[in-house]
């Protein structure tokens, strides 16, 4: 039998349950003066106050990305606003306009193309690939749309 090593660490079953319910996340950059990451940032308390073992791929899947949209918005100027590049395709760009999931595996992204057509993405979170740009807000428009900033308020009112 191998050597295990022993600590002094004792946690109280709570504190092991605590534990398994945090989320795990990392990033390291390059520049050690980067703006600020998701990963980096407190989880809101509509999304630390439900355990992550009682939620939908789907749900904790959302939630993610609310927060890095709102992390992505939080770095443009007011000249641009948020949208989603398509992966592995030429469909192009979606500005996005809403976020929303169907239990248990489902993320749809609404929103419209660079030719102003509504459309939506419709993907399974196992497929789930998104790319984040900035692009220029619409000149009719005074203030750019923080769909980000709107989403996460909606997570706190859970």
């Amino acid at each position: 039998m191998a050597d295990k090593e022993l600590t002094d660490l004792i946690q109280t079953s709570a504190e092991v349950h605590e534990a398994s319910a945090m989320p795990c996340a990392r990033v390291t950059h390059a520049d050690p003066d980067a703006p600020r990451t998701a990963e980096m940032e407190p989880l809101p308390e509509g999304i630390s106050g439900e355990p992550i073992d009682a939620k939908s791929p789907a749900q904790w899947a959302y939630e993610r990305l609310i927060l890095y949209i709102r992390n992505f918005e939080s770095q443009l100027d007011n000249e641009h606003e948020v949208a989603m590049g398509f992966t592995g395709g030429d469909a192009g760009v979606l500005r996005i306009e809403g976020i929303g999931y169907f239990d248990p595996d489902i993320v749809t992204f609404y929103g419209r193309d660079e030719d102003d057509a509504r459309t939506q993405l419709i993907q399974h979170v196992t497929q789930l690939n998104v790319m984040l740009r900035a692009l220029p807000k619409a000149p009719e428009i005074e203030e750019p749309r923080r769909i980000g900033f709107r989403l996460a308020a909606d997570l706190d009112r859970k």
